[in-house]
C-alpha cells in the first residue's frame, strides 16, 4: 500500500492500518519498513471484535486476521477482502478495482 500511497491519496482514500500490537512495537514496525500512512492501535481488541476479524488459539490469545476494507465517510463498510493466512497480502490494484466497481 505505501508503493501506491499517493495513487490512494489522489483518489480520495485514506489508508489506515490497525493492528493489535503495543504502540511502541507498531512504531518500530513502521520505521523499520518506512511506511507514512496512518497506523491505530487497538490493544483491548475493540475493532478486530466489531469486524470478527479476531483469530488466533487461546495459547496466542486474540489477533487479528488479516483484512482490507473499504469504508465510506458514513462509516458503511462498502466492500472487504477477508484471508486466514496472514501472509496472502491484497495487491493495490485489487482495491483500485474494487474502488472503480464502487464508483469512487
Amino acid at each position: 500500500m505505501q508503493e501506491q500511497l499517493s495513487e490512494f491519496q489522489r483518489r480520495g482514500v485514506q489508508v489506515v492500518a490497525v493492528s493489535v500490537d503495543p504502540p511502541e512495537v507498531t512504531l518500530e514496525h513502521i520505521r523499520k519498513l518506512g511506511f507514512t500512512f496512518t497506523f491505530l492501535s487497538d490493544q483491548q481488541h475493540a475493532a478486530i471484535r466489531s469486524y470478527d476479524l479476531v483469530h488466533g488459539t487461546p495459547e496466542e490469545g486474540p489477533i487479528a486476521r488479516s483484512a482490507e476494507f473499504l469504508i465510506d465517510p458514513q462509516g458503511i463498510v462498502r466492500w472487504r477482502n477477508l484471508t486466514s493466512d496472514y501472509y496472502v497480502r491484497l495487491r493495490p490494484e485489487q482495491v483500485f478495482a474494487a474502488l472503480d466497481h464502487f464508483g469512487r
